[in-house]
């Protein structure tokens, strides 16, 4: 395993450091805030973000977890209006704009069509948010 410059490499695979994905959401994120500004269902603040290593050590609290969505890149937490990044799975400066892109478009949604779409049949491929968040994700230039 090599280290260079905040990017480890194993066998082709690129992982970027949690120090670098930091780094990269401190630059970035007032950008992202200032642009698409206060959700209208969560006005009283924009979510953190936070950085974990995945999502089952996240929910588990076990460091050592793993499962089948290791390959998770984030998600938004309505719970406590916080955006996760699974900094194992970020591969480049874009990536993680693009995630932070993504996940804000879910704080800025309507929970309740969120679930009302998932319960009228949609699943995560063509749910319209999710399309719409995919959607908003080239728009990442602006944040660069």
């Amino acid at each position: 395993m090599e280290l260079i410059s905040g990017v480890i490499s194993d066998q082709n695979t690129y992982k970027m450091t949690e120090k670098k994905v930091q780094k990269i959401i401190n630059e970035v994120y007032p950008k992202i805030e200032k642009h698409y500004g206060y959700s209208k269902f969560i006005p009283e603040c924009t979510p953190y973000v936070e950085t974990h290593y995945n999502i089952y050590a996240r929910h588990s609290g076990e460091p050592e977890a793993r499962g089948e969505q290791d390959d998770c890149h984030a998600e938004f937490d309505r719970t406590d209006n916080s955006i996760v990044i699974y900094y194992p799975n970020m591969t480049s400066r874009k990536h993680i704009i693009q995630t932070l892109v993504h996940e804000y478009q879910h704080y800025l949604q309507s929970p309740s069509w969120f679930k009302r779409y998932y319960n009228m049949g949609y699943d995560y491929g063509n749910h319209p948010y999710e399309v719409q968040a995919y959607g908003e994700e080239k728009n990442w230039k602006l944040f660069n």
